[in-house]
């Protein structure tokens, strides 16, 4: 199996882990919010910071899947904007990535 795949694929297991974890936090699964009103403000705070790192993930994710699809398809080392080829060393750097770095830069 290409590597490239592998990688994805652990990455992808590891983002879904990840995202299990932020929702159980979501959810309260450890028990309800501490009786503490201080406690409870850090809590809610963690909260906040768990929203936005599950996004986050959760973009990545989406990533990482739309670079495997592409994979499947025969051209996932083929940049998606102009059709050049995506160097070895930045799909091994950027797995999930689907532009060459020229595409890549114009687009930060």
């Amino acid at each position: 199996m290409n590597s490239r795949l592998q990688n994805l694929e652990i990455l992808r297991d590891s983002l879904s882990q990840r995202l299990s974890r932020y929702h159980q936090h979501q959810h309260r699964a450890g028990g309800p919010l501490d009786p503490d009103f201080a406690e409870q403000a850090s809590e809610t705070q963690n909260d906040e910071v768990v929203d936005i790192l599950e996004s986050e993930v959760r973009d990545q994710l989406a990533r990482v899947d739309h670079a495997m699809e592409r994979i499947h398809a025969g051209v996932g080392d083929v940049c998606e904007r102009c059709q050049a080829a995506i160097s070895p060393a930045r799909l091994k750097a950027l797995p999930e990535t689907t532009l060459c770095a020229d595409c890549a830069s114009g687009q930060e």
